[in-house]
């Protein structure tokens, strides 16, 4: 600090202030239909978040003709129901709402989600019942949305960053519904029958396979009675399960005989990047290393002062974007790393990432540990400013049967990892025969196959 900053106090945070010490008052209760509810007042919160989950998702969809099932449905939710036959008047009703209501699909769950002013809630609450419970899926609209998914399909073949993702989970999750584009395909969605998407909204859309969470600002014991009037009569039902991961990976070790070619998806195209994504193996969601796996992804490859983004865009001027990122689900998880470049550094940028990742098996320092510690901290912080992001981070662990941590409680797991523990768990995700790579743009497949076999 210089002497013309010598008045300036050490912080400007109010003294009883502690990132540590975060507690959500969430109110549990669950209906005699079956539908849990999850109600988080804010104290100082100046809007309500929705957010209902329903478990729904790619994972639930047993073969490639079903691919796209649980997406076409979220849409038809929006394009009708017995209260409010005209899409039109939905639309507009969202509008009102301010923030609206809108939706997405996963692999494992369909969110629902909303956040608007506290006097709009109560509508919100309405709205969203109405389109859960009593969609009436007419045929003139399932022909209407299924061209708009076509559309977004073809958007998604328009974009390489999306592209290249979709071409890497097919790799890692070869035939399966996890490693299939949750959209589906042009083939499925062009002959999705009506029945098909009717039975499935039977089955899944039933309150024993949904959660509803609500934070912000909002009277509990009010928000419990609505709920019962709104959601007490939906009827339950026996939802099926997700289909479970069949992995080709035990105890490390490739047990499918696949060879590197097998391990490569190469899209080749004239574009004016390269779009590279590196993946393997990663941690299930239930596995307690999974933190020590969000810290190491943070080091390696989250932010500016990340390993790669340091090396090969400050250091080497390799590429504009590259980011790493772990993808959990119930059984099974990834890890991967994408980077768009231009032509001509392809390979450098290959041999970089690769002896990056040889040098990131050995233990991080203490420094990059702290400052890992300190971003994934200051994230969750931030989030729980917003009734939204609160609504998510308790209906999410509900959902996917997660112990339901307080963030502080979340946050002193993070803190207690060591930089062993990080270097255990790089050691165990970071191996070469496990590495799959999905490439588009204008290079040779010899070239990547090379690159993979010397890896």
């Amino acid at each position: 600090m210089t002497d013309s900053s010598k008045n300036i106090p050490d912080s400007i945070a109010p003294p009883d202030h502690e990132l540590n010490g975060a507690r959500l008052d969430t109110r549990d209760i669950t209906l005699d239909n079956g539908l849990r509810v999850l109600l988080t007042p804010m104290d100082r919160a100046t809007s309500v978040g929705i957010s209902l989950y329903v478990k729904a998702g790619s994972r639930y969809e047993s073969t490639e003709s079903d691919s796209g099932l649980s997406h076409f449905l979220e849409h038809l939710c929006f394009k009708g129901t017995t209260q409010r036959p005209d899409p039109v008047e939905i639309s507009r009703e969202l509008d009102q709402l301010g923030g609206g209501v809108n939706a997405v699909t996963d692999r494992e769950l369909t969110i629902y989600y909303g956040k608007m002013t506290p006097d709009a809630a109560l509508h919100g609450l309405a709205l969203l019942s109405d389109l859960i419970q009593n969609s009436i899926l007419l045929d003139q609209e399932i022909e209407r949305e299924r061209g708009v998914i076509l559309e977004e399909l073809a958007a998604v073949e328009d974009s390489p960053p999306e592209l290249v993702a979709v071409a890497l989970d097919g790799l890692l999750w070869r035939n399966q519904p996890h490693g299939r584009e949750i959209a589906g395909t042009v083939n499925s969605v062009t002959n999705m029958p009506r029945d098909k998407i009717v039975s499935y909204y039977k089955q899944q859309y039933v309150p024993n396979a949904a959660i509803l969470s609500i934070a912000g600002a909002f009277n509990p014991s009010n928000a419990e009675l609505a709920i019962k009037e709104l959601y007490g009569e939906w009827q339950s039902g026996s939802p099926a399960q997700f289909i479970p991961d069949e992995s080709i990976y035990s105890d490390g070790e490739n047990k499918s005989g696949q060879d590197l070619a097998g391990r490569l998806a190469l899209i080749q195209r004239d574009t004016e990047q390269v779009h590279l994504m590196l993946g393997m193996p990663g941690l299930a969601l239930h596995d307690e290393r999974r933190y020590a796996l969000e810290l190491f992804s943070v080091i390696l490859g989250e932010g500016m002062s990340s390993r790669l983004f340091v090396r090969l865009r400050e250091q080497l001027g390799l590429c504009y974007d590259i980011h790493s990122y772990p993808n959990f689900l119930a059984d099974t998880g990834m890890f991967g790393i994408y980077s768009g470049v231009d032509p001509r550094n392809v390979d450098a940028t290959i041999q970089e990432l690769f002896d990056e990742l040889k040098r990131a098996v050995e233990m991080p320092t203490e420094s990059e540990v702290k400052l890992a510690k300190q971003i994934i901290r200051s994230r969750l912080t931030l989030r729980l400013e917003d009734s939204r992001a609160v609504s998510s981070y308790v209906g999410a662990q509900a959902s996917l049967n997660l112990p339901g941590l307080q963030p502080d409680e979340l946050l002193s797991k993070i803190d207690s990892i060591d930089r062993a523990s990080i270097g255990e768990v790089a050691e165990l995700i970071l191996k070469p025969s496990q590495y799959h790579l999905s490439v588009i743009g204008p290079v040779e497949r010899d070239r990547l196959v090379n690159h993979l076999m010397l890896a």
